[in-house]
């Protein structure tokens, strides 16, 4: 069901927000650093139809990166053949989007256009690699293309050079196509394991340099699961062997999350009774406790309370 496949990608979007920046990158051609402010705003809008009532319509993605100039974004996922419809539908959305935040001075109705684009998950013969917006106005014609990007076409190597994380939970998608013969053939199915395994192994790598925090890994990996699970429900074989694989990288991270904490609370305990003879300074604290000497301070503001 494409609903499974538009909440994983909302989810890593507002929950991994930053992961967004390298797709705009790839995407618009952009050269967002990835510290900038990204600011969602409302998904649901209401559509005015006449002699009807309103039409509820949720975008997959509304928001503004404050770069040198702030700028606004909308992004569609896409799973189903491209039909026509899917232009008429994003169109609605951006006029939507300009007209809730546009601006009236002096009579004059000022809108601004989101760049909008579309990832699609699946790339068939009648996909193309851009929509196109033609609009005829009385002042002139007004166009503008539209990107797609086929998220099929990306390689691992692509996804971790360009830092396109937030593409993996959709990976599963360029092997789609051979789901039988891994369902059938043991040894097929160990490649791709193994490229899975690659990508926990890859996760873990960025976690340990901070590229990712352990919630963004955490994320990536439980979402990919979800959308294993629904893509390959029709083939047992593959859903067990990778999808287990996710489920497994999930009760290791969370076992991990839980071992951190109980260090981390083990390095304040000590701190703290350090702190408490009061014959150490916070120097020698953080280096005999293992904490950082923000952290020693901060427990010793909160001792003094």
């Amino acid at each position: 069901m494409a609903n499974i496949y538009d909440g994983a990608f909302r989810t890593i979007l507002n929950d991994c927000r930053k992961l967004i920046i390298p797709v705009i990158n790839e995407i618009f051609s952009e050269t967002y650093i990835g510290d900038e402010e990204i600011r969602f705003f409302p998904n649901e809008h209401f559509l005015d139809q006449q002699d009807e009532a309103d039409k509820e319509r949720i975008t997959d993605t509304n928001f503004t990166v404050f770069g040198k100039v702030p700028k606004k974004y909308h992004v569609e996922c896409e799973s189903s053949l491209p039909d026509g419809r899917i232009t008429i539908r994003l169109f609605e959305y951006d006029a939507q989007i300009a007209l809730d935040e546009g601006e009236v001075t002096e009579e004059t109705l000022t809108v601004t256009f989101p760049n909008t684009a579309v990832l699609y998950l699946r790339t068939y013969k009648k996909t193309p690699d851009k929509m196109k917006y033609v609009i005829v106005t009385p002042g002139g014609t007004i166009q503008y293309d539209v990107p797609i990007m086929k998220v099929q076409t990306y390689s691992l190597d692509d996804i971790f050079e360009k830092r396109l994380l937030m593409l993996i939970p959709f990976y599963i998608f360029s092997h789609e196509s051979s789901f039988s013969e891994y369902n059938s053939n043991e040894q097929k199915l160990e490649k791709l394991k193994a490229e899975y395994q690659v990508i926990l192994e890859k996760l873990d790598e960025l976690e340990q340099q901070g590229v990712i925090g352990a919630f963004d890994k955490r994320t990536i990996i439980e979402l990919s699961g979800d959308v294993i699970k629904e893509i390959a429900q029709k083939y047992e074989n593959v859903q067990k062997g990778v999808g287990d694989m996710m489920s497994g990288a999930l009760i290791e991270t969370e076992a991990r999350r839980i071992l951190n904490k109980g260090i981390s609370e083990t390095k304040k305990e000590t701190a703290l009774r350090m702190l408490k003879r009061g014959k150490m300074t916070v120097e020698e604290i953080a280096e005999d406790s293992g904490l950082s000497v923000a952290e020693v301070e901060q427990l010793a503001e909160l001792q003094s309370v």
